[in-house]
């Protein structure tokens, strides 16, 4: 890749503001470690993990029943550590237990918006109440310690309660995403053994309803260990037919007492199995443990993103999803607020997400830069209706940015003032490898770098460390909130993550790292481009593609070829239509060309009306090759518009 291509090349935009660290979660950290800098503390932050997660876990105050007599234990290896070695600790205790005779417990714990509008809102005594109610209704019903129990609902505070309350008794979470179809929500329950469902009858999306009871009765049609289903009734949605193993949400909790016994567990047991989405071969299912996801998470908020006590922050996600889990963990841990919404951001008009910012009082946000794209063609206007004073910063994840997008962000929502921390990492992270921070410059697209207690490198297809060029994303060290491998498949996880490069976690993404030594991811390393003998990212091209000022957004493949091995080809959604496409996509080829040189021309650049994506905006690369090259498309049940593979085969 040029030197002078995408990312590199680009100008700081962004300085820190010397008050805003001094007053920041890490500063404090700094101070009672007598630590002198930033730099100083990642770098005993990875060359002591023992004494830095020790000291995690006394900044997040996590309170253990019984101490852990060693945080970490490395003698089966770097693949499997055993964190806080014999101590016991539900992370309830911490994340709404401890909170009860503090003043903590007046302040707001959950802000609900539905799409249609509607508002609730719960302290943190009013959470703490409701979840022991579900608690008592669970163990009720016959459910406790080591039991495994699905959640299938729409983000609702019944939600939040139940997640909470299946851990409060020892249980394990199945987190499922909200658009799964029966296939995908039997294949997920069966794996994870689940004894119970958490359900609705529906939502809306969009206006429309979304049913979800009947989708989960034909899953269910395959799930014999499932005994209780739990159904919300949600507002104004017709009611469905109950069945001898269904309940009512409202039946369910009727006559439950207002106190329950947080169960005592040991601080690794399993707290949640969550899915990846499955696009190649059977979902795998992250084991994370009480004292590992949440910490990692908390920790990723508090000294990344400064969240403190009594701010709020919003990530725009389904419980499905690693960030749905992420966030609820994280802000009931620190002490803050969390905002959860049911519908469409853009719907009914597209200042919603600015109107929902404005409202709930909104310090942190999180974004996609897909939907960031899909805004940004409205202009400032809708952003400009709204005070959005509250806000501290932007994070992003999900996708790879493009510098046009960046910057609309930056400069029309944020004031040119204020950081867009860019946040990727995984459900197997339990958060973030790389994010911005309050301490280091940005330049567009840019992480500041590794997470404090992330030792990541960017390495060669040899293993080595390679600066200013395009390589693989590695960890070198363990973190705690490292998933513990996949349910039931040893083999699977040491596959996935450890074989390629012994010893160290292989992410399977792009990155790199530019001259002034700050991080860019550049898309999934499966999604590699190889062109006669040169690696490209689809990144790389969709920039210079969506740099265009009537690109919407684009995405870019390879498909093969006899000699080259493989060439590109670019899918492009235009912000408005036009009778000029030949001389536009001349235009756009000529661009990358540019950007890129002759050698990796595209063989072709198509127009389409929408690109494949899931729920939380990731576009679906794998499945437009498969559209394209005329393949079976597998399992589609992260899609959330199957409408748009019709787009894809239109276009070609």
């Amino acid at each position: 890749m040029s030197q002078n291509a995408f990312p590199f090349g680009q100008k700081i935009v962004w300085q820190p503001n010397p008050q805003w660290m001094a007053e920041s979660n890490l500063q404090r950290f700094m101070q009672q470690y007598n630590i002198e800098d930033y730099d100083t503390l990642f770098r005993k932050s990875v060359d002591d993990i023992a004494w830095f997660w020790d000291a995690v876990m006394r900044d997040l105050d996590i309170r253990f029943r019984t101490p852990y007599s060693r945080i970490v234990d490395m003698s089966d290896g770097p693949e499997f550590p055993r964190w806080c070695v014999d101590g016991e600790m539900n992370i309830i205790d911490n994340c709404l237990d401890k909170w009860q005779d503090t003043a903590r417990a007046d302040s707001l714990a959950l802000k609900y918006e539905s799409e249609a509008g509607a508002i609730r809102t719960m302290t943190y005594r009013q959470l703490y109440i409701e979840v022991n109610r579900c608690a008592n209704a669970l163990r009720a019903n016959g459910l406790g310690k080591g039991d495994a129990v699905g959640l299938y609902m729409p983000m609702t505070p019944e939600l939040i309660i139940a997640f909470l309350a299946i851990i409060k008794i020892g249980g394990i979470i199945l987190p499922l995403f909200s658009g799964y179809g029966p296939q995908a929500i039997a294949t997920r329950l069966n794996d994870g053994k689940a004894q119970a469902v958490f359900t609705a009858n529906g939502y809306f999306r969009r206006g429309k309803p979304v049913e979800m009871k009947q989708t989960l009765d034909e899953a269910l049609q395959s799930c014999p260990t499932v005994k209780r289903v739990i159904v919300l009734e949600y507002h104004d949605y017709p009611q469905s037919t109950l069945s001898d193993q269904d309940i009512t949400w409202s039946a369910f909790l009727q006559g439950q007492n207002d106190a329950a016994v947080t169960e005592p567990v040991s601080a690794e047991d399993v707290c949640m199995i969550i899915y990846t989405s499955g696009t190649t071969g059977r979902p795998k299912g992250a084991v994370h443990t009480h004292c590992g996801f949440p910490v990692k998470a908390a920790q990723d908020m508090a000294h990344a993103m400064d969240l403190k006590p009594g701010e709020t922050m919003y990530w725009m996600t389904d419980m499905g999803w690693m960030m749905g889990p992420w966030l609820v963990f994280g802000t009931l841990l620190i002490g803050a607020s969390m905002v959860i919404y049911d519908g469409a951001p853009d719907f009914p008009d597209v200042d919603r997400l600015w109107a929902l910012t404005e409202g709930h009082q909104v310090t942190h946000l999180g974004i996609s830069p897909t939907l960031i794209r899909a805004l940004k063609g409205h202009g400032e206007k809708p952003v400009k209706k709204h005070d959005l004073s509250t806000l501290r910063m932007a994070g992003s994840t999900g996708s790879p940015w493009d510098p046009d997008s960046w910057m609309w962000l930056f400069e029309t929502v944020l004031e040119g003032r204020k950081p867009i921390l860019n946040y990727s990492g995984g459900t197997e992270i339990s958060g973030g490898i790389v994010c911005g921070n309050f301490f280091k410059p940005l330049k567009p697209c840019a992480f500041s770098g590794p997470v404090i207690g992330m030792d990541a490198d960017v390495v060669n297809e040899e293993g080595l460390p390679v600066r200013g060029a395009v390589g693989e994303l590695v960890i070198r060290q363990p973190w705690i909130g490292m998933t513990r491998g996949f349910r039931g498949d040893r083999e699977r996880y040491l596959e996935s993550y450890w074989r390629t490069f012994p010893g160290i976690w292989r992410h399977g993404d792009f990155a790199a790292i530019d001259e002034d030594g700050l991080w860019y991811i550049l898309g999934r390393s499966d999604d590699t481009i190889k062109i006669a003998g040169k690696r490209l990212g689809p990144a790389e091209v969709e920039a210079l593609l969506n740099a265009h000022p009537r690109v919407l957004e684009s995405a870019a493949i390879a498909v093969p070829h006899p000699v080259k091995d493989n060439e590109v080809i670019g899918f492009v959604v235009l912000k408005d239509t036009t009778d000029d496409l030949e001389s536009l996509r001349n235009e756009l080829m000529e661009r990358v060309i540019a950007g890129l040189g002759k050698a990796l021309k595209p063989k072709a650049i198509r127009f389409c009306r929408a690109l494949p994506k899931t729920r939380n905006a990731k576009v679906m690369r794998r499945l437009i090759r498969a559209v394209y090259l005329d393949k079976p498309v597998g399992d589609i049940s992260s899609l959330e518009n199957p409408d748009t593979l019709q787009a894809i085969r239109e276009a070609r």
